[in-house]
């Protein structure tokens, strides 16, 4: 299985928080792939401590990169403005991240389930 990685668990792997980088290594051993987008990639670049760079860069290499095509954008507008018209705003990031996974037909792995209220989405269960 694929599984897209939201910002979130990327940051607690790199500072060692909450078992993040135990239970990813367990999911590859397991056959799983990890990912992430390229909108993921720059939020944690952009939160990086400059002592941090080669440990990020070398574990943000490890796993594969999804595109932000137009039809992801595409979709991304169509959910941000669906979730408006129900009175839930929410940020074009995450609508993109969003897209990214369903276009990708994989779960998204975050610690930030509210900001991601689409059905059609399926957010996987993060260990406690």
């Amino acid at each position: 299985m694929q599984l897209l990685l939201d910002t979130s668990v990327p940051i607690d792997a790199l500072r060692m928080r909450r078992g993040r980088r135990q239970w990813l290594a367990e999911l590859v051993r397991a056959g799983h792939t990890l990912a992430t987008s390229a909108l993921n990639l720059a939020e944690v670049y952009a939160g990086m401590r400059p002592e941090e760079e080669a440990q990020t860069k070398a574990f943000l290499n490890a796993l594969e990169c999804r595109e932000i095509t137009a039809s992801a954008a595409e979709m991304a507008g169509k959910l941000k403005r669906e979730c408006a018209e129900k009175g839930r705003t929410l940020t074009l990031a995450d609508t993109m991240i969003a897209a990214v996974a369903l276009q990708q037909g994989c779960p998204l792995a975050t610690d930030n389930r509210k900001d991601f209220p689409m059905p059609q989405l399926k957010l996987y269960k993060l260990p406690e």
